[in-house]
């Protein structure tokens, strides 16, 4: 398969041995007011391993709009399982198939098939728009722990339940939410000697495909910025190829560095400002970064090692990148200004395709040993290594924006498929794509823009 992160290190190679009842609407209208979060005796989730299970929840067909509330559960159903964290219940145990919005659950009932919450609601259309109201119901105490309202176009109903998704997500574990997201990648069809490739982007669960380049030009390694409104990625046009952005809303697209220099591996900065890449010169690989406004070129490394794969912790203040400077493929994090680069990596095998977590306190990377590649995950000072999953092929790791999951690629023989992990690695579940897809890259939430 011709996946961009292996083909970096060979072009290098051969040239130089070479992201009841107040909360806001997604329409900007007021709305229901949310829980206080998972405190302390409240019903919550424990998620530390040692004491996690999936909590049983139910999620009652929606009322309302004719076939859209139940079509809003059944989304929210297989995002709370695809998560880990959650054990929907089956529809046919349900003592109650329907429970008005306004109503009260049988909690005397739900509580018979080891329900801990029920989750009902109504689905309403207003013009050209459609509203979700729902609330979450904890079943010991027959207590209403949640309730909100979102709205947003009727094309986009899907995104009621990733909202609501979200919001049940965070009540009952603490944490942010990863469902209303969306994941850029490159969709690959055709004879595994000939692909074509073509960049791609879906909702995190696989739906809403749409393409996003032709195909008839090799694109590769996809980055979302900060904002979720454009992606960099490397094109290989004629002659070198070169760092590209992407603007998703306008569909212009803008080439990133001086003509006739090799640039790949692109990575933006937390200000959305700033691009981190890496350039071939003169039969060397370093990182430079790039003021997107002047387009300014910055260099942060130096030397005749092979430095590339950049990513900035979420404050801007470091990066993590690999390199072979010390002979092998290693990790090293330096300042933003490329000063003090050390090395945090020292396990058996080969690293690389470092990814800093949004929340600083993991980085991901893909780790190569015994012809086996795995995803896994470790301190930013190289502490506490911890592998989540290893096969014959995975690689190129993304972090959602909760910096709880990965999706990364991984490849079977016949082709490369997505999936998504978790940090403890309990969960690892594929993404449905229409065909095969690697190179996958994470948005930041929706209705955090």
């Amino acid at each position: 398969m011709l996946n961009p992160l292996r083909l970096l290190r060979p072009l290098s190679f051969l040239v130089g041995i070479a992201t009841a009842l107040t909360m806001p609407m997604v329409s900007g209208s007021p709305a229901l007011a949310q829980g206080a979060g998972c405190n302390a005796g409240t019903l919550c989730i424990d998620l530390s391993p040692r004491n996690f299970k999936p909590m049983p929840i139910a999620i009652v067909d929606f009322t309302g709009e004719a076939g859209q509330g139940a079509q809003v559960a059944s989304v929210i159903t297989n995002n709370l399982k695809r998560s880990g964290v959650f054990e929907p219940l089956d529809r046919a145990r349900f003592p109650e198939q329907n429970v008005a919005f306004d109503a009260t659950p049988n909690f005397a009932a739900w509580q018979g098939i080891g329900a801990q919450a029920v989750l009902n609601g109504r689905v309403v259309r207003e013009g050209g728009r459609l509203a979700v109201e729902y609330r979450l119901w904890e079943v010991s105490t027959g207590k209403a722990i949640l309730g909100q309202r979102h709205g947003v176009d009727a094309a986009a109903w899907r995104r009621l339940a990733h909202l609501a998704s979200d919001a049940v997500f965070e009540r009952l574990t603490g944490e942010t939410g990863f469902f209303d997201t969306r994941i850029v990648f490159v969709d690959e069809t055709g004879p595994k000697d000939k692909r074509r490739k073509r960049l791609a982007i879906m909702d995190q669960d696989g739906a809403n495909f749409l393409a996003l380049s032709s195909g008839d030009e090799l694109l590769v390694t996809p980055r979302y910025s900060p904002r979720g409104d454009r992606v960099a990625f490397m094109a290989f046009g004629n002659g070198r190829p070169r760092v590209q952005v992407l603007d998703l809303g306008t569909g212009q697209r803008n080439v990133i560095g001086q003509d006739g220099v090799m640039s790949f591996a692109p990575r933006f900065a937390p200000n959305a400002g700033t691009l981190a890449m890496s350039i071939e010169n003169n039969g060397q690989a370093n990182i430079v970064a790039v003021d997107l406004g002047s387009r300014a070129v910055r260099p942060l490394t130096s030397g005749g090692a092979i430095d590339t794969s950049p990513s900035y912790s979420p404050d801007g203040s470091q990066i993590v990148f690999e390199s072979d400077r010390g002979g092998g493929q290693q990790l090293y994090v330096m300042g933003a200004d490329g000063g003090g680069a050390r090395r945090i990596s020292f396990g058996e095998g080969r690293y690389s395709t470092p990814v800093w977590s949004p929340k600083g306190d993991f980085i991901a990377f893909t780790k190569q040993r015994g012809g086996n590649f795995a995803i896994g995950i470790m301190k930013p000072d190289g502490s506490g290594e911890r592998i989540l999953t290893e096969g014959f092929h995975n690689e190129g790791p993304s972090w959602a924006p909760n910096g709880r999951y990965i999706v990364f690629f991984r490849e079977s023989g016949a082709g490369a498929k997505l999936h998504m992990v978790d940090i403890t690695g309990r969960v690892d579940v594929p993404i449905p794509t229409p065909n095969f897809a690697s190179d996958p890259a994470w948005s930041p939430l929706r209705s955090a823009r």
